[in-house]
């Protein structure tokens, strides 16, 4: 009878985690119409600006990158401000194959942040790349 426990369980362990793995995928790249959205809260939480994790959603269509956007942060609205300004639109336009090869400075005034939002887009195009091979 703990034979067969055992093994229920580990079936039931094991379904779990494969449907907490596709749940997981479905949440980083979902799709709007013809717009592919990558979104890297889960892929660069590891990666931390100045207060936080620095989520975005990057938007990309016919493979280049639409637009990128900012996820709720925990960072210093006015410093975050400048990245949004400065920072978030170096991508747009750009063919998803050159977009990951594209170096970018960081803002002055808001460096962790900006390396962390660097990151963010670097992983998010390297996702997007490796499910549309």
């Amino acid at each position: 009878m703990k034979k067969k426990q055992l093994i229920i369980t580990c079936t039931v362990v094991v379904a779990t985690c494969g449907l907490m793995s596709l749940r997981q995928a479905d949440e980083i790249i979902t799709k709007e119409g013809d717009m592919t959205i990558v979104n890297t809260t889960s892929l660069a939480e590891d990666f931390e600006g100045y207060a936080g994790p620095t989520p975005l959603k990057i938007y990309i269509k016919n493979k280049k990158i639409e637009k990128i956007e900012a996820i709720k942060n925990l960072e210093t609205p006015k410093y975050f401000a400048l990245i949004k300004r400065d920072l978030l639109n170096k991508w747009n336009g750009l063919a998803v194959k050159k977009a990951a090869q594209t170096q970018v400075d960081v803002v002055t005034g808001a460096t962790l942040s900006s390396e962390a939002v660097i990151e963010n887009v670097k992983r998010g195009i390297d996702y997007y790349n490796k499910k549309n091979k």
